[in-house]
C-alpha cells in the first residue's frame, strides 16, 4: 500500500504559483483579438455605408454635404484599401515569409495598413464632428434660466 501511496504522490505535480494554472495560451489570444478586430472593421465600413446612404438622401440640403460626401468616401476607400493589404500579409506570410527577403516587404505592408487605419480613424473623427443627425442637447442652457 505505502508503494501506491508513492506512486500517486510521484504523479502529482505541485503548483508554485496560481498563475501557472492558468497559464494564456498566445495563439488562442491572437486569434481572438484578429476575430475582434475583423468585427470591428466590419462595423466601422456598415456605419460608413449608412453614413454616406444618409447624405445621398438628404443631398444638397446637408449643410456640409460635399465635405461629408469626400470624408465618408475617403474613409470606405482606405478601409477596402487596408482589407486587401491585410489579406496580401496573410498570404504573403503563408507563402513566403520563410523567406528572407520577404521580410522587409512584409514589413513595409504593415507599416502602411497601420497608416492607413490610424488616417480613417482620424476622418471618422472629423465624419462625427460635422455629423448633423444628432440631435441638439436637450439640457437646460445659460440663455433659458431667468
Amino acid at each position: 500500500m505505502a508503494q501506491i501511496e508513492e506512486r500517486v504522490n510521484e504523479t502529482e505535480k505541485p503548483v508554485k504559483n496560481a498563475w501557472q494554472m492558468k497559464a494564456m495560451d498566445a495563439n488562442r489570444y491572437a486569434t481572438k483579438k484578429t476575430i475582434a478586430q475583423g468585427m470591428l472593421d466590419i462595423a466601422l465600413l456598415t456605419a460608413n455605408a449608412s453614413q454616406l446612404k444618409y447624405i445621398l438622401q438628404v443631398g444638397e440640403q446637408h449643410q456640409f454635404y460635399k465635405l461629408m460626401l469626400i470624408l465618408i468616401s475617403l474613409s470606405i476607400v482606405l478601409q477596402i484599401l487596408a482589407g486587401i493589404l491585410s489579406l496580401s500579409l496573410s498570404l504573403m506570410r503563408d507563402c513566403r515569409m520563410h523567406q528572407p527577403e520577404f521580410h522587409q516587404s512584409a514589413n513595409v505592408i504593415n507599416h502602411v495598413r497601420t497608416g492607413f487605419a490610424f488616417f480613417t480613424t482620424m476622418i471618422n473623427l472629423f465624419i462625427s464632428a460635422f455629423d448633423s443627425r444628432l440631435p441638439p442637447s436637450q439640457g437646460v442652457t445659460l440663455n433659458d434660466v431667468n
